[in-house]
């Protein structure tokens, strides 16, 4: 639950003619994370691929390729089916052609319909000059340009050349015909010359006849006929698609099974007779592993538990000789085990599979309870846990929907968000449906504050509190006057609920320095913090320089609203706990004096879940501003009533305000207009400050004493298989 499953190195040592179907055993079972071989070893090489391996990959491109083209997803498929290895090449290269040369005349089509696009384009502005094409160009003793500008300015060029002895502009708007004479001893392009610098952006005139709209007319004609080919040539692999999606996605799956198996010497220690495999699989699977393998293969194999990982972090091979201990079992660590002949030494790698050949972690296979794990995507988001530290899943499933459901408490809201989850974790897979079983459990916690809190959509429907139906104690926001201190009182809460969260931070700190380094570490390093954070806060909540401190610390829990009797502990206490803060900064100094310096984050690491009451007290004011606004609301006797739900209005009560429901059939409109809106951004800002700050609290103050993360995750050698089966 707080520590992963435990995991157990395992080497595969064998005869280099069982190695294919080792490797084939080994994928079927998917068991074995393995370990990449560091080429550590001066009689081993790293292995190479297994023959053929090269054609299956270059397969597996172009089958992801023919994907691509034709848009297959996996929703395409609905069965699994068998593939059949003699057919499969004749039936991808017979697909690759049709695809090909469909995606090839669809290539071309949509190159022709641009083309028809830009000339069309090109040939409007010609529409209003009521010219036709062919009289744009063509002649022996005139030179003409079609384009856009200004006229005026046109003109003025043209009388100012030289190189150009008669004109004559055609205009329609700003696109002009410009007809020129060049003067006899003028060279080049005469129009263009004369324009340069002018305002004139020229118009490319196609080689046609004919008016501009017949042209246009015609060009679209083909438009439209391309158009048609392009919608064939769609349905046409559309088709292919529907037909070919099952086995273009179970051919994939099939290739990229082969491509593992082909792949995984790259991984293995070899010479010319022999292999060394090695990963890691959890203890609790070593035995079926072996018996399995052993089954599998016929041939020489030697398959050995080199050793099983400790949960400890002190960067030490802390293992356990898997010879020493039992499976699960909780003996000291122990080194790499030392030679034969007592020298001390670490034993010199053997291929026997003795001895481990790749020092490298364990991978994380995290142990979180059924309905706990979805909370494994908030722990996820900053970095899976290490295998030598503590999962914190569980304890975020404990405190997380705890505090979000304490921050929003509403029944309304609550159901919503238990119904957004329930959607989210049955129709989706992956982290949407983790976030949804999330949102299941915050929205039911959110529904049970929202019954002790007697609200629903911030209104308290029913004449006697929900709470007291069911035998529960009625809490109050503090909202109305007759119940503002508990608005204070709900500040002392969160900051009681900062000191139970930190303590549980330290003190899982406290153990994995306890189990690393042993006690003296530990004390300095995480006990120092302990002793601060509740000394401090005892000497915070006693009567020692009482009269410096808020008065709303000591009334809370007399009466003001909780009914506890607790006034402050004695001045004796108070003592006590500024004599152990100081004892703490003491060890905290001789363990690290530059972080002595941070001393303080007792106090403001705590006054930091003061957010809670603070997220509270917003979204209850926020509700109650939107029902202001809707159901309009009077003060009577220093207690609000909303208007448009009670049955009258007592004589003397003070109107709040007037409401826009109680206005008529356009307010009772327009109010539930800004109802439903109102509570759907309060729902919205539920997510948005409840959801992130009770987030950033296990993050930044929670997660910050003992949790670092970077774990490796569990990838087992194998294949879940979603398109194919090996069943006949």
């Amino acid at each position: 639950m707080l520590r992963p499953e435990r995991m157990s190195k395992v080497s595969v040592a064998g005869s280099k003619r069982v190695l294919e179907s080792t490797i084939e055993a080994t994928h079927e079972m998917g068991l074995l994370h393995l370990s990449e071989y560091d080429e550590s070893w001066p009689e081993f090489d790293l292995g190479r691929s297994l023959e053929g391996a090269e054609e299956v990959n270059e397969k597996l491109v172009t089958v992801r390729s023919l994907e691509n083209m034709l848009g297959v997803a996996a929703e395409d498929v609905d069965e699994r089916i068998v593939i059949d290895e003699t057919a499969l090449d004749d039936e991808l290269e017979s697909l690759r052609a049709q695809v090909n040369e469909l995606d090839d005349r669809r290539g071309e089509l949509r190159a022709r319909r641009r083309e028809l696009d830009e000339e069309i384009a090109a040939v409007e502005p010609l529409v209003d000059l009521g010219i036709d094409i062919d009289l744009l160009g063509g002649y022996d003793s005139l030179v003409v340009s079609v384009g856009e500008g200004d006229r005026t300015a046109v003109e003025a060029a043209l009388e100012n050349s030289d190189a150009v002895d008669v004109f004559e502009v055609m205009s329609s708007g700003r696109t002009h015909a410009v007809f020129a004479k060049p003067a006899a001893d003028a060279t080049g392009d005469v129009l263009a010359d004369a324009l340069v610098g002018i305002e004139f952006a020229t118009l490319s005139v196609p080689d046609a006849e004919g008016s501009p709209e017949a042209y246009i007319e015609e060009l679209r004609a083909e438009k439209a006929s391309v158009d048609s080919d392009l919608e064939a040539i769609e349905s046409d692999l559309d088709e292919l698609r529907a037909e070919q999606a099952g086995f273009l996605l179970s051919a994939e799956e099939h290739l990229s099974i082969e491509a593992q198996k082909k792949e995984a010497p790259l991984s293995f220690a070899t010479t010319d007779n022999a292999f060394v495999a090695e990963g890691w699989i959890p203890t609790d699977r070593f035995e079926a592993f072996e018996s399995s393998l052993t089954a599998a293969v016929d041939g020489p194999l030697d398959i050995d538990e080199i050793k099983r990982a400790q949960f400890k972090s002190n960067g030490d091979h802390h293992v356990e000789d898997a010879d020493q201990s039992p499976a699960g079992g909780d003996s000291p660590a122990v080194e790499e085990p030392a030679a034969a002949d007592g020298s001390g030494e670490p034993e010199e790698a053997r291929a026997d599979g003795g001895v481990v050949t790749v020092d490298d972690q364990p991978p994380v296979v995290q142990d979180n309870p059924r309905g706990s794990g979805v909370f494994e995507v908030l722990v996820g988001a900053v970095a899976k846990p290490k295998y030598s530290e503590f999962d914190p899943t569980f304890l975020v499933f404990l405190t997380f929907p705890l505090m979000f459901g304490f921050m929003i408490g509403d029944v309304g809201f609550g159901l919503l968000y238990m119904a957004i989850g329930y959607y989210l974790y049955s129709n989706y897979d992956g982290g949407l449906s983790d976030i949804g079983g999330v949102a299941v459990w915050a929205g039911g916690f959110t529904a049970f504050f929202g019954i002790l809190y007697d609200e629903v959509f911030g209104l308290h429907p029913l004449s006697e509190p929900m709470a007291t139906y069911l035998g529960l104690p009625v809490l109050h926001k503090g909202l109305k006057p007759e119940y503002a201190e508990w608005a204070l009182a709900w500040f002392v809460v969160s900051v009681l609920i900062g000191v139970v969260h930190l303590n549980i931070g330290y003190i899982l700190s406290f153990v994995e320095d306890f189990e690393i380094h042993g006690f003296k570490e530990a004390l300095l390093e995480s006990g120092s913090w302990i002793l601060m954070l509740n000394g401090f806060w005892l000497f915070v909540f006693s009567d020692l320089f009482a009269g410096a401190k808020p008065e709303f610390l000591f009334t809370a829990f007399s009466g003001a609203p909780f009914p506890f009797g607790f006034e402050g502990f004695s001045l004796l206490v108070g003592q006590v706990g500024l004599a152990v803060t100081g004892v703490g900064l003491v060890l905290l100094a001789l363990g690290s004096w530059i972080e002595a310096v941070e001393f303080l984050n007792i106090l403001v690491n705590v006054l930091s879940y003061t957010r809670i009451a603070a997220v509270l007290l917003a979204k209850a004011g926020t509700a109650f501003a939107v029902n202001l606004i809707v159901f309009g609301a009077y003060n009577e006797g220093g207690n609000y009533h909303f208007i448009f739900l009670s049955d009258h209005i007592p004589e003397g009560a003070e109107i709040m305000f007037g409401g826009l429901m109680p206005g008529g059939t356009l307010g009772f409109i327009a109010g539930l207009l800004v109802l439903l809106v109102g509570h759907s951004a309060v729902l919205a800002l539920g997510i948005t400050s409840a959801g992130l700050q009770a987030v950033r609290l296990e993050y930044v103050e929670f997660f910050g004493k003992f949790y670092e993360g970077g774990g490796r995750a569990y990838l087992p050698f194998g294949y879940d298989r979603s398109y194919t089966t090996t069943d006949e």
